[in-house]
């Protein structure tokens, strides 16, 4: 079959062949098709451009990668459970501090009383008008959880600077500030790491200064360490007995070397921005039995 076309403007004729024909056809019939699939089928890229997709949106919760849904929740689940090894660990260090200042005295117990861990308190009562969490709902729990979890850490860190000020360690605890500025926002706890964006937890105190602005021991001791390592870049670690330590890291020169006996005040270091760092600050931490304390319930302590 030959379909022939004549323009005016030509004055020529023109035949197009069987398959020209069905091409055209198939073209017809294919590009509504895919219009209409753009149209309906819900696509991440369309919908940044602004195409509306006509699925309902608890369909397309399932249709868009729920596995990023599923991934953020295992995200903030995994940040609660490291959060509560924490808190559980600084528990047991309260507990041996307690325990520690009461020396040997020993507890009276009484006949009837039970061996067994405390009973976690009962709930109960009648089903009434029941339903399952929606995702606004659960996000608000993991929000609330998140707080409780903050508040008391804060609690725990609270008490165990006081036990500690109170106890054989009182005398040897660093309560001075180890450099003449201020500690920024970047403080102890959980934050965003400056590298890679993630939530990561924070074991010491910045305080930012200009390269070269002298580090002091925060409290008399041994120099354990005063090497460049990866992270810490150039490092110094004053061990003051008991399982108390304190680090500085960051530095641009160390003034001391493995083995010195160092005064509380005694400049060790000057500041800097080696290893993992962002720019000139020293970082400084407390830790006690390798356990990071929180500096700043010492700094406030201090005097």
């Amino acid at each position: 079959m030959n379909i022939i076309f004549v323009s005016n403007s030509m004055s020529k004729a023109k035949t197009l062949t069987v398959f020209q024909v069905g091409a055209i056809v198939l073209a017809l019939i294919l590009v509504p098709m895919i219009i209409v699939l753009l149209l309906i089928v819900p696509q991440e890229p369309s919908t940044q451009q602004g195409v509306k997709s006509l699925i309902p949106a608890r369909l397309n919760f399932y249709f868009n990668n729920p596995q990023k849904h599923l991934d953020a929740y295992a995200v903030q689940l995994g940040e609660m459970q490291a959060r509560m090894i924490r808190l559980d660990a600084q528990s047991e260090r309260l507990t041996k501090l307690a325990n520690d200042k009461a020396g040997d005295k020993k507890k009276v117990v009484h006949d009837n009383a039970l061996d067994a861990a405390p009973l976690k308190p009962g709930q109960g009562g009648p089903l009434v008008l029941d339903a399952p969490l929606s995702e606004p709902d659960l996000q608000k729990r993991i929000a609330e959880l998140m707080a409780q979890i903050d508040s008391k850490a804060d609690y725990l860190s609270d008490l165990e600077a006081k036990l500690l000020q109170k106890s054989v360690l009182k005398d040897t605890l660093p309560n001075i500030s180890p450099i003449a500025v201020s500690y920024n926002s970047s403080s102890f706890g959980w934050r965003l790491d400056p590298f890679n964006g993630h939530k990561a937890f924070h074991e010491g105190l910045d305080f930012p200064a200009a390269i070269g602005t002298p580090i002091y021991a925060a409290a008399g001791g041994v120099v354990t360490t005063a090497e460049q390592t990866p992270d810490y870049g150039k490092l110094v670690k004053i061990d003051h007995g008991y399982g108390l330590e304190t680090r500085y890291a960051h530095t641009s020169l160390i003034v001391v070397k493995v083995g010195d006996r160092v005064e509380k005040g005694q400049k060790i270091a000057e500041v800097g921005s080696t290893g993992r760092s962002t720019g000139p600050h020293l970082h400084y931490e407390i830790r006690l039995d390798g356990n990071a304390l929180d500096p700043r319930k010492y700094l406030s302590a201090s005097n």
